[in-house]
């Protein structure tokens, strides 16, 4: 197999991977098993909590357009994360008619614990790598990541 076949084909294949992560059943199962028994959050209500720790405090609007989702859902979202006490709003320094979203002491808490979740179930995984294959993964994703985030860095014409 010639090495522009083979890159082809290991294209192919992240791209097929990548869209079976970030497929919605995907995700809600991941959401799902990372939030069973977690008080005042879901797997629906997860990315909200998530969002809100990566970018906050910020807007509902800004969330949602950070994380991917309808403003009116992720108002409706964070108003249920509000009532289990994991967020609050608070006036918008910047814009007196707004509101921010805030994390909580216990919505931090509640991130925390979620966060060490999902390296946990992570980490099982990864442990039955062989060796150095997980650091290597690790590595490329970061890359790949990177390159996802920001598609002219690093690139000349």
């Amino acid at each position: 197999m010639s090495k522009t076949t083979r890159d082809s084909t290991s294209a192919a294949r992240v791209a097929a991977a990548i869209g079976a992560l970030t497929m919605r059943a995907t995700r809600a199962g991941l959401y799902s098993r990372l939030t069973s028994g977690v008080a005042g959050v879901d797997a629906t209500t997860y990315p909200v909590l998530s969002g809100l720790d990566r970018v906050g405090p910020v807007t509902a609007t800004r969330l949602a357009e950070a994380i991917g989702m309808d403003r009116t859902v992720t108002t409706r979202y964070a108003t249920r994360l509000q009532e289990a006490g994991l967020i609050a709003r608070r006036p918008d320094p910047s814009d007196a008619r707004a509101t921010q979203l805030v994390l909580t002491a216990d919505g931090e808490r509640t991130v925390a614990a979620l966060r060490a979740g999902m390296e946990s179930f992570l980490a099982e995984e990864l442990a039955t790598w062989p060796p150095g294959e997980a650091a290597a993964f690790a590595d490329r994703l970061e890359r790949l990541t990177e390159a996802l985030a920001h598609p002219d860095a690093g690139r000349t014409a």
